[in-house]
């Protein structure tokens, strides 16, 4: 099993991904961890220093390692992971894609508590332009997260998330 997560930042892919890691007993990995891992320096400094585009052409070089690299496991992706580099057509080709789907309200009071340690959402302390900002990536990034052949709201019981994956790869 490939299982990929995807989703807006905060929509909980990293702990949904643990713990269905755990529940298929394959590997977990997280993009970014991976990508902080090679690059030791964190995302926020990538950023800085290098810029968005330096970061995207590695989180896709990332991903095409890991993906050659394991046969089975469960990846939590960056939110903006999907839009890239043909990613997408990479994750869609060689796993199962998961779209977790949380309401934006919901994102911008996860987020408020770690805005500042995510690189696009740093100088946003006030939560109006928080939502602001939130509501602009997801009309960015919608196209791209509703192409996953399975979706759900990450509040479901691994267990309902299980029986969904289950249930996808016995009718397809």
């Amino acid at each position: 099993m490939r299982l990929y997560l995807i989703g807006m930042p905060g929509a909980g892919k990293t702990t949904l991904g643990r713990a269905l890691a755990t529940a298929y007993q394959v590997p977990f990995f997280d993009l970014d961890t991976e990508i902080v891992r090679r690059e030791r320096r964190s995302i926020t400094d990538i950023f800085a220093a290098e810029g968005e585009a330096y970061f995207r052409e590695q989180e896709a070089a990332m991903l095409r390692e890991v993906v050659q690299a394991q046969p089975e496991m469960v990846l939590a992706t960056g939110g903006g992971t999907p839009c890239f580099h043909q990613n997408l057509d990479i994750l869609l080709s060689t796993g199962l894609t998961l779209y977790l789907e949380v309401p934006l309200d919901e994102l911008v009071q996860r987020l408020q508590r770690s805005a500042a340690n995510r690189p696009l959402l740093a100088q946003l302390s006030d939560p109006a332009a928080l939502a602001v900002r939130m509501h602009e990536t997801f009309a960015a990034r919608q196209q791209f997260y509703e192409r996953a052949p399975l979706r759900t709201p990450p509040t479901k019981s691994v267990e309902a998330v299980r029986r969904l994956i289950d249930r996808y790869q016995t009718t397809s």
